[in-house]
């Protein structure tokens, strides 16, 4: 009788621990505590009969038995999960799945949904956010939206939004005793500070711009902070100061009165972009080409972002 095969969960606790030479960040991923990952290893190997790593006090080293046993372990859960997906898609009708940043979920998708739905009404679209990437093999997602420079070995990155960041304010803040006729103005305002994290070092904070805009002596140092985006062009709508954001995100909000940019030529471009990421071997399906399809005309229809 052939041996059968270890249990699952010790199976995935070596698999994320390996990937991470790493019980403690083994555990973050996997949501428990670096003592359940430990014990789950300990499971496996007594299983096995073999030690797969090598513990000391600073590191975590894989033995020759643990190097050669992780490749067909990680080729089994993909195996696994490229068969869960197409079970999953033949046997029922699928949504999308997206992941995206929560800005562009709120102030780009959200407002075009109907027009998505009336082209697509077959296709129920699932919407999740996140400022982290996905992993495809692990996570149920079939389609995300990627800030960056579009270098994402083994997937289909396709550039959908550049991006450059304006301030922007109330229009009762063009009034009063210190109205925004110059950027230098803004020493007289409050800024209002967007605390989103990206590993972008090009993404600009208000130094940046006032740099850029060649104005001295605005202290950066002082304002409230928000995140996500959206939190702080909310902030500015409500007057509670000027806010640096992405013009993106701030089209509709200038169209109806809501925001105003009150220096369009200093509006400073960034090195990222927003694209749009799946699995080359998914490029078949035809939600995503759906999806992936009405994203271009959207872009173009807004004046050739794409």
């Amino acid at each position: 009788m052939p041996r059968p095969i270890p249990p699952l969960n010790p199976l995935r606790a070596f698999e994320v621990a390996a990937r991470h030479l790493s019980f403690t960040r083994a555990a973050e991923e996997l949501c428990v505590t670096p003592s359940a990952v430990s014990h789950q290893i300990k499971v496996l190997e007594d299983n096995l009969g073999i030690s797969l790593f090598v513990r000391d006090t600073k590191s975590l080293i894989l033995t020759s038995a643990g190097k050669a046993y992780l490749p067909g372990v990680q080729e089994a859960f993909r195996q696994l999960v490229q068969a869960t997906y197409r079970v999953q898609r033949e046997s029922q009708v699928r949504a999308l799945k997206l992941n995206l940043p929560p800005t562009f979920a709120v102030k780009w998708l959200i407002p075009r949904m109907k027009r998505f739905k009336a082209l697509h009404p077959d296709v129920d679209l699932r919407v999740s956010t996140s400022k982290n990437m996905s992993d495809f093999e692990r996570d149920d997602v079939d389609i995300e939206v990627r800030y960056g420079r579009g270098d994402y070995p083994g997937l289909h990155a396709e550039r959908c939004l550049a991006v450059a960041v304006t301030p922007v304010c109330s229009p009762a803040l063009l009034q009063g005793d210190a109205p925004l006729a110059r950027a230098g103005d803004l020493r007289h305002h409050t800024l209002l500070h967007d605390d989103s994290t990206y590993d972008d070092v090009s993404n600009p904070d208000w130094a940046t711009w006032l740099a850029h805009a060649g104005v001295e002596g605005v202290d950066t140092a002082r304002g409230p902070s928000f995140w996500p985006s959206h939190l702080v062009i909310d902030a500015a709508i409500d007057g509670l100061g000027v806010a640096l954001a992405k013009r993106n995100w701030v089209r509709r909000d200038i169209d109806a009165g809501r925001l105003v940019e009150p220096f369009p030529e200093l509006a400073l471009p960034i090195e990222f972009s927003y694209y749009l990421v799946y699995p080359e071997a998914r490029a078949a399906d035809p939600r995503i080409q759906a999806f992936a399809t009405w994203v271009r005309d959207e872009l173009q229809a807004d004046g050739g972002d794409a």
